[in-house]
């Protein structure tokens, strides 16, 4: 009983551990000129407002980190701008 108790916590943590990072992998944008043209085509979609210059500087903001070389950076910024497309 104490060996499937153990078993079972050992399979759900690890399962708490994993499952979060599959999770962030596969909502990041990457930084690509197809997820830039699909992104800026959804900020240039919504209404004015605060989520809409949000969105405009991480795209910027995007852009001048893959100037600079920083990939990472940059997927990771034009996914918070496309998440801003998604706010109200």
């Amino acid at each position: 009983m104490i060996k499937k108790l153990l078993g079972a916590a050992v399979v759900a943590a690890v399962a708490f551990a994993v499952v979060p990072v599959q999770a962030a992998k596969l909502s990041a944008v990457g930084c690509s000129g197809p997820n830039f043209g699909k992104t800026e085509s959804a900020v240039e979609a919504m209404a004015d407002g605060d989520s809409k210059w949000v969105a405009e500087k991480e795209i910027a903001a995007a852009q001048d980190s893959m100037l600079n070389g920083k990939i990472a950076a940059c997927g990771a910024h034009l996914t918070k701008a496309m998440q801003a497309t998604t706010a109200k």
